[in-house]
């Protein structure tokens, strides 16, 4: 049996990614900072739940010994999907002027920081698993081809602190992949995803977005690793 840790899965993508992945034979545990929420989604979805805040050392060591505890101490797929965009109270986007350390930090504590302080909490327990796979879901917006092309969607895109997060990302990616051999390691661009992180701004459903996260959850040994996909295919760092 794959065992499957979802961060962020109470909803959005992760508990899409969390169902579809249940339904392909997966233990697959919920991650969620919200314990009622962790849980009911849980429930629902015939899932596990446990506690787990990305950006809290004891709570992530806490969510790594339950595991390990549970599954002789391995873990099969990592998912980091637990994430910000840092939106304005309007649900707009901070410009570059208005930009600060402070706007920043929150997102790199979450999305660099927090993805991060999970991989390294189970690197234990996927070194023990034959065929380890972590997912970093990052965006077209780490994409600095794709930002910097004016005729790219993501060149529309104003702000600063989510694609530098995101880029950020992307480097986990690459140097935990070169790193540990063993593991498939990529990030993935789910898309313009309709969901409470954009303000449901997104023009993707949940089960459109979450097709490359579960495409890539599920490699084998001999899948790729260290690369950047969407559904389409490899993007262009």
């Amino acid at each position: 049996m794959t065992t499957t840790l979802i961060t962020g899965a109470n909803k959005g993508l992760g508990r899409e990614t969390a169902r579809r992945l249940i339904a392909a034979g997966h233990t697959v545990y919920v991650g969620s900072r919200d314990p009622e929420k962790g849980r009911r989604t849980a429930e629902e979805l015939g899932a596990r739940h446990v506690l787990v805040d990305v950006t809290d050392e004891d709570s992530v060591a806490a969510a790594a010994a339950t595991i390990a505890a549970a599954h002789d101490g391995v873990l099969d797929v990592l998912v980091n999907n637990a994430g910000i965009e840092g939106r304005t109270a309007d649900n707009g986007i901070v410009a570059p002027a208005d930009e600060t350390v402070d706007t920043l930090r929150p997102l790199f504590e979450t999305n660099v920081f927090g993805t991060l302080r999970v991989t390294h909490a189970f690197l234990p327990l996927l070194n023990r698993s034959a065929a380890p796979v972590i997912v970093n879901v990052a965006s077209g917006l780490a994409s600095m081809a794709l930002i910097t092309d004016p005729e790219a969607p993501a060149g529309f895109y104003p702000g600063i602190a989510y694609p530098a997060s995101k880029t950020a990302v992307n480097m986990l990616t690459v140097q935990y992949a070169k790193a540990f051999p063993n593991i498939r390691v990529n990030s993935v661009e789910p898309g313009f995803t309709k969901t409470d992180l954009n303000g449901n701004s997104g023009v993707q459903t949940v089960e459109e977005g979450a097709e490359i996260i579960v495409r890539m959850a599920l490699l084998g040994p001999d899948g790729p690793t260290g690369g950047f996909f969407d559904a389409q295919g490899p993007v262009p760092w």
